[in-house]
């Protein structure tokens, strides 16, 4: 039985996040109802990260097992017909029928957008946490290189969590300035439960002055999430890419 693999572009702006939810609409109900619909079968997908309530993708790849003949090239037609406006397939591949797009990554690529100017905004409100106040980025990316590595993140992780292993391989936290915004972006192997918004929250407050960016060394020793700065709002984040072997 193969396996689609489909790489998802989504505004996450009226979802309650990825994963199914009683009582919620969530991303992963609404492909698998669009799945149901052009292929009259019930499947349960799988997501290669639970992205959070308001939290977008540019690239989140989702896997379901198939019985279905049909070309790779028709899922990506087929859904598209019938998902809602804010959720796209960008591409369907077939893959052999031990693919499993949560436990085969080996790589995800957050982006947060941050704006940074007096003015609020309005066409891009539901994309960016707008920030208005002064910000010392070469202090934001001091306290950004603290992270950096193999390291236990349990001050960075949300509660109610099912999650056993705490330490993620931060690869890179990068401060990029572009015009009036300010890009935050996280690669690493794998991430906790609000992690990436808990890191963006913190080294705000870092480039606020509300703390020093040595700082973060005794928050990740703390391994408590009271240690850590903020939860980041979730417009503002994107799920850019999702790396394989």
């Amino acid at each position: 039985m193969p396996t689609v693999k489909l790489v998802l572009e989504y505004d996450g702006t009226c979802y309650a996040g990825w994963q199914r939810q009683p009582n919620h609409l969530t991303i992963q109900e609404a492909v698998e109802q669009a799945i149901r619909q052009v292929s009259q079968a019930t499947v349960s997908v799988i997501g290669a990260g639970r992205t959070d309530s308001g939290v977008h993708a540019r690239g989140q790849v989702a896997s379901f097992l198939t019985n279905l003949d049909w070309p790779a090239s028709n899922w990506m037609r087929a859904l598209n017909a019938v998902l809602p406006k804010d959720i796209a397939v960008r591409s369907s591949t077939l893959m052999d029928d031990r693919f499993h797009a949560q436990h085969d990554a080996r790589g995800k690529l957050y982006t947060y957008r941050i704006l940074h100017r007096p003015a609020r905004p309005t066409i891009d409100r539901a994309f960016v946490w707008h920030i208005y106040k002064p910000l010392d980025e070469a202090a934001m990316q001091q306290a950004a290189a603290t992270l950096i590595g193999s390291q236990d993140f349990s001050s960075f992780e949300g509660s109610l969590t099912d999650n056993n292993n705490p330490v993620c391989h931060l690869q890179r936290l990068a401060i990029i300035r572009h015009d009036d915004q300010i890009l935050i972006e996280a690669y690493a192997d794998r991430f906790l439960k609000h992690m990436v918004r808990a890191i963006v929250g913190t080294v705000v407050e870092v480039g606020l002055g509300k703390r020093t960016p040595d700082s973060l060394t005794e928050v990740l020793t703390a391994r408590d999430r009271r240690a850590a700065g903020q939860t980041a709002p979730p417009q503002g984040l994107f799920l850019m890419r999702v790396d394989y072997e």
